[in-house]
């Protein structure tokens, strides 16, 4: 089994997001920013991202709005440094709207069908809805821990020991993934979720395999999205992609 322990993993949030948008190209169309998901339309694909909360730390009203479609991808995706959270979610939209591909090819399977439940040596970051019926012995990690959930600081000592660990794409839009990776030893690691990029660029940071949204229908999903829609909603309007690195690797 190839795991992320075979990679080290470059420090620095900046490292991360100057891979996922190094060949970024083309001008952004439609940006939605909506209760559950924020939305950024490119010229080859539509990208997602999970919109903070109001009340989150720095959730303020956007500075811009009505500014931010028909600007460059590129421009949009450099507010991942943004201090405003809402800005940083258009950022991470706007890569997506270039890595997950309305032709994108790979598996056409949701990342879960991956992982394995080995009780708490198979670690969740993220309560993912379904979850208790999927992967009922799974230790999962929450930011705000329901029962039978783990807090954070749980976070180093389970993924040690980690053989499976399913991550949720939402890490990168708070920030969050850079300081998780390092603690993962041995685990075979996936990143999950509407907010995940469809890039190899993230196999160079421990990440064995990402599973995201691609869009089939534009109009419905910008529809759906701007109407405050969840992950339930979306899935007609558009599929399942996972890429691993084991299939792309020479």
């Amino acid at each position: 089994m190839t795991t992320a322990a075979d990679t080290p993993f470059p420090v620095g949030e900046d490292v991360l997001f100057s891979a996922l948008s190094d060949s970024i190209a083309g001008d952004a169309g439609r940006v939605i920013v909506g209760l559950n998901w924020t939305l950024v339309e490119g010229p080859h694909g539509v990208g997602l991202a999970h919109t903070p909360a109001r009340g989150t730390a720095g959730c303020h009203a956007l500075p811009s709005p009505g500014d931010y479609g028909g600007r460059a991808l590129t421009a949009l995706a450099a507010m991942w440094s943004s201090e405003n959270v809402f800005e940083r979610a258009i950022a991470l939209a706007a890569i997506n709207a270039d890595c997950n591909r309305d032709d994108l090819a790979g598996i056409s399977i949701n990342g879960f069908d991956l992982i394995e439940d080995r009780g708490e040596r198979t670690v969740i970051i993220g309560r993912f809805p379904g979850l208790e019926n999927r992967l009922p012995k799974a230790a999962v990690i929450e930011r705000e821990p329901g029962p039978g959930d783990y807090p954070e600081d749980a976070g180093p000592h389970l993924l040690a020991k980690a053989e499976y660990i399913a991550i949720t794409g939402s890490t990168l839009g708070n920030g969050s993934l850079p300081a998780l990776l390092p603690f993962v030893q041995n685990g075979f690691t996936v990143l999950i979720g509407p907010s995940t990029p469809l890039s190899p660029a993230l196999f160079a940071f421990g990440i064995d395999a990402v599973s995201g949204f691609v869009a089939t229908d534009r109009d419905g999903l910008s529809r759906v999205v701007s109407e405050g829609g969840a992950v339930a909603a979306l899935r007609k309007y558009g599929r399942y992609v996972t890429l691993k690195r084991d299939d792309i690797r020479p």
